[in-house]
């Protein structure tokens, strides 16, 4: 008889390990409530602005699926992500030890990558199954005759498991440093609040702490949810996950000396911070890591097509100086609508924001807070208009170039849909449910 290799081994090994975990049943079962609650509210409202229920007919002309329904049904994920995943992950590592498992598997002779690799396949296949309800609810939709578009739904799923990754990856580095899987779950519960602090600062601040913040878990995901692929982000997301996952199979080596795993574990460390600050930071004009796609269908994240041809006739540096403070909405307006937008097309941009204070609420009377100041190969103009036109017709005048006429054929019109969500709440508050609590009643009898 021909024995199995030792990865196949464990693979079975901890898919079985996956299936008696309680954490996992648990995820599996809060996920279908969550996805209802979001779903419904999300379809509800949708209908609602679209003319149901005599509301102005019209107005959801301007609605995307992806931002008025994709992005709230999934934000599910993000929940279950931050709150429930870790415990499916440390049940996964740390069980190990506290079951004596560990031993099990250091008697097959692989090496702790192979081992740390196959857990790491079981919790994405575990994940993959928990979001079988927000998926479930593109068909839902689709029967009550709304618009599908894959490509920015591919985006927003893969944004999501990239998220389960940095999340796999981080509770496993927690589970492998500490004895108790109680102790790893504040740990990786404090890195998320960490990172939600590096949000609130980069709000509030600025600067270096705005760019930080961009590349946190929250900011990825919702770059995702607004149908954006940033290359520079996956591939940070790709390093911490590796980074987790590495620290966790050295730490898992519980022969070798301290020291020793310490000195791999700040190696590992100073690899990760130079792949990330490449990623970040060494990125010159017209680098390949600044690649981005727009994927959502009313191309949200870029201007017109005949604009952005304009504007890469423009080769010179452009430099903007805004004179907003963090928390003013106008920078909002202005990051978000226009300028957020202009990077993706020219990449030899350079923007600096200058302020006094954080609000901003007291320089209003100051000499020059709200002027937008623009360089174009020695030029300069000054405005104070935030929207998308006012900075495309800035930009224009400086470098000579004819704006395009406005084609209104190209304008995305939505897709509006006056149907209330029918059906959804017997199948994610009760139709899932049932199914997830059978499915483990079977599996425990198996397994007893």
């Amino acid at each position: 008889m021909r024995h199995r290799s030792p990865f196949l081994w464990l693979l079975d090994k901890e898919w079985r390990e996956l299936l008696v975990s309680r954490a996992w049943w648990v995820l599996l079962f809060a996920m279908g409530p969550l996805v209802g609650v979001s779903f419904i509210s999300a379809v509800r409202t949708y209908a609602e602005v679209s003319g149901l229920n005599g509301t102005s007919a019209g107005v959801g002309e301007a609605l995307s699926p992806l931002t008025g329904v994709w992005a709230p049904t999934f934000s599910a994920c993000e929940l279950a992500a931050v709150f429930l995943l870790p415990f499916v992950a440390i049940r996964l590592v740390a069980g190990d030890r506290q079951s004596g498992a560990l031993k099990l598997e250091l008697q097959q002779g692989m090496s702790p990558f192979a081992r740390i690799t196959a857990k790491t396949l079981v919790l994405l296949a575990g994940w993959l199954a928990a979001m079988l309800p927000p998926l479930s609810a593109i068909l839902l939709w689709k029967s009550y005759g709304g618009s599908v578009y894959p490509p920015e739904l591919l985006t927003l799923t893969f944004g999501h498991v990239l998220n389960a990754g940095l999340t796999i990856g981080l509770a496993a580095a927690m589970s492998s440093f500490t004895e108790h899987p109680s102790t790893a779950a504040i740990l990786t519960l404090g890195v998320t609040v960490g990172t939600w602090i590096v949000n609130f600062f980069g709000a509030i601040q600025g600067g270096w702490w705005e760019r930080a913040a961009g590349y946190t878990p929250a900011a990825m995901v919702a770059e995702f949810q607004h149908g954006l692929l940033r290359l520079d982000t996956v591939l940070v997301a790709l390093v911490l996950t590796l980074a987790g996952l590495g620290l966790a199979a050295i730490w898992m080596r519980l022969g070798i000396a301290v020291n020793r795993r310490a000195c791999e574990s700040i190696g590992v460390c100073i690899l990760a911070a130079g792949g990330i600050f490449a990623c970040t930071f060494l990125t010159p004009g017209g680098s390949l890591l600044r690649t981005s796609w727009d994927t959502s269908e009313s191309r949200s994240n870029s201007f017109p097509e005949a604009d952005e041809a304009a504007l890469r006739q423009i080769h010179a540096p452009l430099r903007i100086e805004a004179h907003l403070a963090p928390e003013d909405p106008r920078r909002l307006d202005l990051e978000h609508h226009a300028l957020s937008k202009l990077r993706r097309i020219m990449p030899k941009l350079e923007v600096q924001y200058v302020s006094g204070t954080s609000i901003g609420l007291f320089e209003q009377t100051r000499a020059g807070y709200g002027e937008i100041w623009y360089d174009l190969a020695g030029r300069r103009t000054m405005s104070r208009v935030t929207t998308a036109e006012g900075v495309l017709e800035s930009i224009y005048s400086l470098a000579g170039v004819a704006p395009p006429p406005e084609n209104d054929e190209a304008v995305f019109r939505g897709h509006p849909l006056a149907e209330p969500p029918t059906g959804a709440g017997a199948i994610f508050y009760a139709l899932w449910p049932g199914l997830v609590v059978a499915s483990g009643i079977l599996v425990s009898q198996r397994f007893k």
